[in-house]
């Protein structure tokens, strides 16, 4: 891309508010370290600084953290990169609601934000990563929904939202749980279209007002670069856009996106990205266009190795597997040529009691199957890919 010539940035009303974010979020989350990797702690602040003000400077004004990012260090870094631009922006950072074990924590790691972030007030605070479980439980237990709301009367918080990590079916009852949300976070993509919130939960949100913010539009990368089948597609087109371009802009035409995140670990991306935010318009895809997405989503989905369609038929499993979720993420490891990538989420996001491994063949859930998929024989391929450390 040619960089010398910058477009200028575009803005978006946020969802029901009287304030138009730009419609490119900078993401705290992969920042530079000092070992050249973009999750550890030390994080490299010279480097990270200049890129935030760099953003700054284009017109970025939507700053996204969270108390865990960088085991904490995130906030710190932002807090000084915006000290002396701090009315030029908007602050989002999250409420870590796993870790709280008493209500009186979640003040205490509100005030401790304040202090990394060197300001008296958080513009938009989520509930982060919101799923059933939390919604129903750990929300309700501590309290966090009156507390957040005495936050809000004190002035240490302007707005809350939510963070959303779950499937679609639990994503109405937290939207309609609380009826002073200002804005959620999902997860979404032209891959996750059917996926956690999906498009259906984009719509449900923006429809009641909702400011819609999407994390992972890029899939942590993986569409950026995707496989050279993908990119024939893509080098093919009479639209010139790169792979990641054409996955943002894909988003940016749609109305009901308010802001994109991207987490931004060098300054080339920070300036693709820029770039591409200076093209962003909503109703803007032509029929050609939206056939090239179509066919990239085609082209994916015939790298699936399993054919399974996350009904959830085969569950549950009499020895506690989590099928679905053991064969999306064997799909994705081919999906996106990241066998490693596929293997760390295995190790993270499934128990070891719901892995692959501890299928015992009993063919249960092969009775059930609308696929047809003979599990038991896939089962010990998965955990034979995805079980090494």
């Amino acid at each position: 891309m040619n960089f010398l010539e910058p477009v200028a940035m575009q803005f978006r009303k946020f969802g029901k508010l009287d304030w138009n974010a730009s419609v490119l979020g900078f993401g705290c989350m992969r920042l530079p370290t000092v070992e050249g990797n973009s999750h550890g702690p030390n994080i490299n602040e010279a480097e990270s600084v200049r890129m935030i003000r760099h953003a700054l400077d284009r017109g970025v004004n939507y700053f996204d953290t969270a108390y865990i990012y960088h085991d904490g260090n995130s906030e710190t870094v932002l807090g000084k990169a915006l000290r002396g631009h701090r009315d030029q922006v908007k602050i989002a950072t999250k409420s870590p609601v796993w870790l709280i074990q008493k209500e009186a924590d979640f003040d205490r790691m509100l005030n401790e934000q304040l202090r990394k972030l060197q300001t008296d007030c958080i513009d938009f605070y989520l509930l982060h990563a919101l799923d059933k479980k939390r919604w129903n439980e750990i929300v309700p237990k501590y309290k966090l929904l009156e507390h957040a709301d005495a936050a809000i009367r004190d002035g240490r918080i302007r707005h809350l939202g939510f963070s959303f990590h779950d499937n679609y079916e639990s994503f109405p009852d937290i939207i309609n749980g609380y009826d002073r949300w200002t804005f959620c976070q999902i997860q979404y993509n032209y891959m996750d279209t059917e996926n956690q919130a999906g498009t259906q939960g984009l719509k449900l949100a923006a429809a009641k007002g909702l400011a819609v913010v999407i994390m992972e539009p890029l899939l942590g990368g993986r569409l950026a670069h995707p496989p050279s089948s993908i990119r024939q597609v893509i080098e093919r087109s009479s639209v010139k856009r790169s792979a990641a371009d054409w996955a943002l802009q894909w988003l940016w035409n749609q109305p009901e996106v308010s802001v994109v995140l991207s987490g931004m670990s060098n300054m080339d991306q920070v300036k693709a990205n820029l770039d591409s935010a200076g093209h962003a318009r909503s109703h803007s895809f032509q029929a050609a266009e939206l056939k090239l997405i179509a066919e990239l989503q085609q082209k994916y989905r015939e790298r699936t190795a399993i054919p399974c369609t996350k009904c959830n038929y085969c569950m549950p499993c009499p020895n506690g597997v989590n099928i679905p979720a053991n064969f999306e993420i064997y799909n994705e490891a081919f999906l996106h040529e990241d066998i490693p990538g596929a293997r760390f989420k295995y190790q993270i996001f499934i128990t070891e009691a719901a892995r692959a491994g501890v299928c015992v063949a009993c063919h249960d859930c092969e009775d059930h199957c609308p696929q047809k998929i003979p599990i038991s024989e896939w089962m010990p391929k998965v955990h034979a890919l995805l079980g090494v450390a």
